[in-house]
């Protein structure tokens, strides 16, 4: 038998224990090789779809890659540690330290290879159906399947020199132990773990404060106390598993009728050894569920954005212009034409808007007339506005605006005219986009609208008013095409230092597709992203157990003679797996629901929509996934202590 045959046999020979490392390194091949595909399909290249499409592909194809590194390297240890009894029986009968190496290199190279093959023909195997649910998405005409090189030799030349590499750093970086130590196997629960009281009261503190700081978290103070809560949060978790863990079993240990009673002294005495002697990798674990998490709870924010959109924008179409535009009557003629050509109905309303200073504030204010708001009102099938002359109305700029501007009375004079109002309500419904108007806009009774003769005082070198233009049109998701060149040119406009253009328009159709086509293919990248997060932090500590699987079914035979039943040991093994599977699920769980309120505090400030339901499923998904992956890791556990 060849050294090369001898690498081929031990690799067969211990399928079992490499089986998880394969299929995770098979599904990690897979996923990026289908991003792969589609990030260099080239009708995806075109157009801004393709440039959102890219960025997204390329920021999920660099997190791929760095975990993945990572996630080869943590295992190949893990899977070296479980072999320890069999390199010491090959290092006893005469193999060289530098034959055992190379040993090592070659099954890594062999597993590493047979994953990218697999993983490569899976992935094109599931390319064209992967398209088809782009096409859909993307609301593309067709999405063919091509054969290019370039996403093979990418996926071919990120992962082999990931197996090669990891495979060497595996062995260089692993301890140099004695052969006595390589026969023991992976033992490190002999000891008594002490632990550190302040460090151990840190990590609650600095937990504590990163929670409190994620609440306190405004648009004002997001970069700064950012950066600072997950500097907090990624200390005390690290702290919170190497010494608080400790802290807590201590004190349950100091009360006697707790820890005294039955088989739970055995459990508890068991989780402070392993607490403490996997305090990195349930560390490493929790960060990676979070950031599952997270993931998709940022998708269940975008979700949630998403269905709401038609509320924040209830208008189709609106064309904004300086009184003297001269591109107004063209522009206009030519949107009504393009939507009378495309058979979508629609009812236009006009308004005239006057700046003044208020009195009360010596701020601006935009004015709007009674005839001209009711006009709008009429299409939406709201009530009507009726002012008497000296009355005035508030225009909520948000959902949240007409609460508060509910409870406000104002007298002012509207200094430009002399003109007294006193503003003692506010219209109920959302009538305007708030990217249209100022926050400080109000309606007058036609009559008052009338005597604002006098322009407002800054102007000319500030514009006295404008001329807007509203189309509520039902089927709006079906204006994406219309006034394109006009979208075109503002858009090209908000590039340059300087706006200069007399006019703004705003197509929510086209905007919508946008968000929706951007939303969809996040969706799309952050799922699978999330699925291989949950996969490798679950492996993580099924790798773990692998390793010191011997060791505990040593453990359990003990405890078998001395007459535990089959009831007790299921018992004992929940005691056993619970905590290490459940602890950082919870943490990761509690710091993601720290992070998303944050996100919902600053959700308020940009756009008035909650993400609580779409949060509350994903989580309860997710929870459901993990429930059923821990029972598939104890169901394989209890069969291996049993046998």
């Amino acid at each position: 038998m060849t050294f090369h045959q001898f690498a081929y046999h031990n690799v067969v020979r211990n399928a079992r224990i490499y089986g998880a490392f394969f299929l995770a390194s098979l599904f990690s091949v897979f996923v990026f090789f289908i991003y792969s595909m589609l990030m260099f399909h080239p009708d995806i290249e075109n157009g801004f779809l393709g440039n959102v499409s890219i960025l997204g592909m390329i920021v999920a194809e660099i997190i791929l890659v760095l975990f993945s590194w990572f996630f080869i390297f943590y295992s190949m240890k893990a899977f070296l540690e479980a072999r320890s009894k069999e390199f010491a029986i090959l290092l006893h009968l005469g193999m060289e330290k530098k034959q055992l190496s190379k040993l090592i290199f070659l099954e890594t190279f062999l597993i590493g290879t047979v994953s990218i093959v697999v993983g490569i023909l899976f992935g094109f195997a599931f390319s064209r159906f992967f398209f088809m649910i782009v096409r859909e998405i993307l609301m593309l005409d067709e999405l063919p399947l091509y054969i290019s090189w370039e996403p093979f030799v990418l996926t071919i030349t990120v992962y082999l020199s990931a197996f090669i590499l990891i495979s060497i750093l595996s062995v260089y970086a692993t301890p140099e132990k004695n052969l006595i130590d390589l026969f023991k196997g992976y033992s490190d629960f002999n000891t008594h773990h002490i632990y550190s009281l302040p460090k151990a009261l840190l990590g609650f503190v600095f937990i504590g404060t990163g929670y409190i700081l994620a609440l306190l978290t405004s648009r004002m103070t997001l970069y700064s106390f950012g950066i600072i809560t997950i500097i907090l949060i990624t200390i005390g978790t690290y702290l919170f598993f190497t010494d608080t863990t400790q802290f807590i079993l201590e004190k349950i240990r100091s009360k006697k009728h707790v820890y005294w009673k039955k088989y739970r002294m055995l459990s508890i005495a068991e989780q402070s050894m392993i607490m403490k002697s996997n305090s990195k990798m349930f560390f490493v674990v929790t960060m990676v569920t979070a950031l599952a998490f997270l993931c998709v709870g940022l998708l269940a924010a975008l979700s949630s954005y998403t269905s709401q959109y038609d509320k924040m924008n209830p208008l189709g179409l609106i064309y904004k212009g300086h009184t003297d535009n001269p591109y107004e009557y063209s522009h206009i003629t030519s949107i009504m034409r393009e939507l009378e050509n495309k058979g979508l109905s629609y009812h236009m309303a006009s308004f005239e808007v006057k700046k003044q200073t208020s009195s009360y504030t010596q701020y601006e204010v935009e004015v709007f007339s009674e005839s001209d708001i009711n006009s709008l009102l009429f299409s939406y099938g709201y009530p009507f506005v009726r002012l008497s002359p000296g009355e005035a109305m508030f225009i909520p700029y948000s959902e949240e605006s007409i609460k508060q501007l509910s409870n406000l009375s104002v007298k002012t004079v509207l200094m430009e005219n002399g003109v007294e109002i006193k503003i003692d309500k506010v219209y109920p419904k959302l009538i305007f986009p708030s990217s249209i108007i100022s926050l400080n806009s109000i309606i007058v009774s036609d009559e008052d609208f009338i005597r604002l003769t006098n322009p407002y005082q800054a102007s000319p070198d500030v514009e006295p008013g404008y001329h807007l233009f509203t189309f509520d049109i039902p089927q709006w998701i079906e204006t994406k095409d219309v006034g394109v060149a006009i979208y075109n040119r503002v858009s090209h406009e908000y590039l340059k230092d300087h706006y200069s253009l007399p006019y703004y328009f705003e197509n929510t159709g086209l905007k919508y597709s946008f968000i929706l086509s951007t939303y969809s293919l996040f969706t799309l990248v952050g799922l699978l992203v999330a699925a291989v997060f949950l996969l490798a932090a679950g492996s993580f500590i099924y790798f773990k157990l692998h390793t010191s699987l011997e060791l505990e079914k040593k453990k359990f035979d003990v405890l078998k003679r001395m007459g535990l039943t089959d009831n007790e040991l299921k018992r004992l093994v929940n005691a056993y797996l619970v905590p290490q599977f459940f602890i950082p699920l919870g943490v990761a769980l509690l710091h993601s629901f720290f992070a998303f309120l944050a996100l919902q505090n600053l959700l308020r400030h940009f756009a008035n929509i909650s993400i609580v339901k779409e949060l509350v499923f994903a989580f309860v998904f997710l929870m459901i996934i993990e429930v059923i992956y821990f029972y598939l890791i104890r169901w394989r556990f209890i069969t291996h202590v049993r046998d």
